[in-house]
């Protein structure tokens, strides 16, 4: 099992002097990720937040959160080896060609240590003050997958969608790889059906045991039905408990990565949470 840190680059880990030191400090306990999080802006009046008991914003409403690549690329220059990841980046919002430059741009810096995690996005508002229609956002999603790939590719590209159309085109850096994952997030069937045509990844934001389960087998049957390894397709998740019994029931799911929030947010608090958790959970699975 694998561990991530989420919520790494908002709220008070949007100060560089923190986020560094929760970046190297994860780094050195054996963390394998650290994951950022987006909202270009959030309206004043907007939905309930599908993730909270009440609707609320995670840190309210006015919580800083940065731009979820720039973090990473700042992170790149402080740590070696831990991977880079969006969770997520809400690609519908974004013209793929300045994703896949930059997506790749921060991949290069980072040695290949970024993984892509992305999302259709739950905030209508938010796409009404882009000016993008929040109702196409699942299939502009799905053709954003597929023109980034066919952009990181080797030599000029080209792509033509109902949404996206442009080519041939030279789009360079490629990513270290060639191919940077792609982890599709969310909760609906419509994600999971997402991740299972296009995604190297899926990362449901539920913790209910037998909700992951629906989710899971939704990907892996709408993989077989495109041709593609079911097995392929890692899973990871957010989790309550990290009692051993508990770690043995995902990983029998298939999770080969959790991901927690940090320990808290004073440096001290930081470091003892992280180097206790390394004894107490990574040491031991």
């Amino acid at each position: 099992m694998k561990f991530g840190i989420g919520f790494a680059t908002s709220g008070k880990f949007s100060d560089p002097e923190l986020l560094a030191h929760l970046a190297t400090t994860a780094e050195r306990c054996g963390f394998e990720s650290l994951w950022s999080v987006e909202h270009v802006a959030i309206p004043v009046k907007h939905l309930p937040y599908p993730g909270s008991k009440d609707g609320s914003m995670p840190g309210g409403d006015e919580v800083a959160i940065p731009d979820p690549l720039i973090p990473l690329a700042y992170v790149a220059a402080v740590t070696k080896t831990i991977k880079l990841a969006t969770g997520i980046l809400i690609l519908p919002q974004r013209h793929p060609i300045y994703t896949a430059k930059e997506v790749a741009t921060v991949d290069v810096l980072s040695g290949g240590r970024v993984i892509l995690g992305i999302g259709s996005g739950w905030m209508k508002e938010e796409f009404e003050a882009l000016g993008i229609n929040f109702h196409h956002r699942g299939t502009m999603t799905d053709e954003a997958i597929q023109a980034l790939r066919a952009l990181w590719k080797d030599g000029a590209a080209s792509f033509e969608g109902k949404h996206f159309k442009f080519g041939p085109l030279h789009s360079n850096p490629k990513p270290v790889r060639k191919d940077v994952p792609i982890h599709v997030g969310g909760h609906s069937s419509a994600a999971a059906r997402r991740a299972g045509r296009y995604g190297d990844g899926f990362f449901p934001t539920v913790m209910n045991p037998e909700k992951l389960k629906e989710l899971f087998a939704t990907v892996r049957s709408e993989a077989q039905q495109a041709g593609r390894n079911p097995n392929a397709i890692e899973f990871s998740c957010l989790t309550r408990s990290l009692k051993p019994d508990d770690m043995k029931m995902l990983a029998d799911m298939g999770v080969s990565r959790v991901v927690v929030d940090p320990p808290g947010t004073r440096p001290e608090v930081v470091t003892r949470g992280l180097e206790k958790f390394r004894e107490e959970v990574i040491s031991r699975v």
